[in-house]
Order: C-alpha cells, then structure tokens, then sequence
C-alpha cells in the first residue's frame, strides 16, 4: 500500500468546538513554511521558539502543543504537550520548556517534544503548533499522561486557540 495516496486529514481544531483565536508566532518558522530539520527528530529534536499575545481577559494557563495530523495512523500523533504554562507567560525559546510547566506524554512515549519524523517518501506533514488559553491554573492532568487523555480535559476548559503550522517531510 501507498501510504501517501491516502486523504489529507482534517485539522483537529476543525472538529472541536469554535473558539476566539489570538497570534502565535515563531522565530524559527513562518506559518505554512517548511521547518528546518532542528526541528525533525532526525535532526536535533529541538523545539522551535513561540510566542504569543492576544490572548482574552479570563485565561488563567496555558498548554502548548504540536499535532501532526497527517501521521499514517488514523488518529495523527501528538509531539508534544506542555501543560500548566502560566498566564503570565508569553513565550517559549527554542529547545526549551515553559518555565513552571509539565509534560503530557508525546506519541513518542517520552515528556516534552519530539519532533518531526514522517516516514520516508511520504507527503509534507503539517505540524500544528497551538497555544490554548484555559480558564483555569490547573487542569489536574498529572505529568505523563496520554496526550488524548490531556486534550479531553482541556477542551472544555479551552477559551480561546492559536495555532502556527509547519511542514516536514523526508
């Protein structure tokens, strides 16, 4: 089978429920722009830097997080899913971890991100950055839970999202 003649996957924010958007940006990669290979597992498995502003008045944390929904698995992989950033803050450097956040664990099966790694001759994947503005400080997702377990409990505590897409392939 030809992995890459199957269809292009949806978004997931597509399917969840609409909220307001703010920015998010990057230093290292423009909005539908290829990433660099620091960015790919291959490479340096380094996080790109993000920063963000806009966000509403009420949110209380933050959880950032990179899905590639293009994954040959029927369900996308989750690269990373940072949990707890404070209000306060408004960026992450590159290779680095809000400071005061925990780790959902990655698709990888590791704490923090991992990045791109699509098989080899398979399409660009999209790699979707997103920021999530909660209403609450603490979401009682312990360190190293399922990203699907973390996503289900922020989704209703999700009031506003931004989101900055990357590509990779091999």
């Amino acid at each position: 089978m030809d992995i890459s003649t199957r269809p292009v996957a949806p978004s997931p924010y597509d399917l969840l429920p609409v909220v307001p958007s703010f920015t998010v940006t990057s230093e290292d990669f423009v909005d539908g722009a290829r990433l660099d290979d620091e960015f790919a597992h291959s490479g340096g498995n380094t996080s790109p830097q993000l920063s963000w502003s806009g966000a509403p008045e009420g949110t209380r944390s933050y959880a950032i997080t990179c899905f590639d929904p293009d994954a040959p698995t029927g369900c996308g992989f989750w690269h990373w899913f940072t949990i707890g950033v404070s209000a306060e803050t408004s960026s992450v450097a590159r290779g680095e971890a809000a400071p005061g956040s925990h780790a959902a664990r990655n698709d990888f099966g590791n704490d923090g991100y991992d990045g791109c790694a699509p098989p080899e001759g398979d399409r660009d994947h999209r790699y979707i950055f997103a920021i999530h503005a909660l209403d609450i400080d603490d979401t009682g997702v312990p360190a190293g839970a399922s990203p699907t377990y973390a996503s289900f409990v922020h989704v209703g505590h999700t009031i506003a999202r931004a989101t900055i897409t990357g590509t990779w392939s091999c």
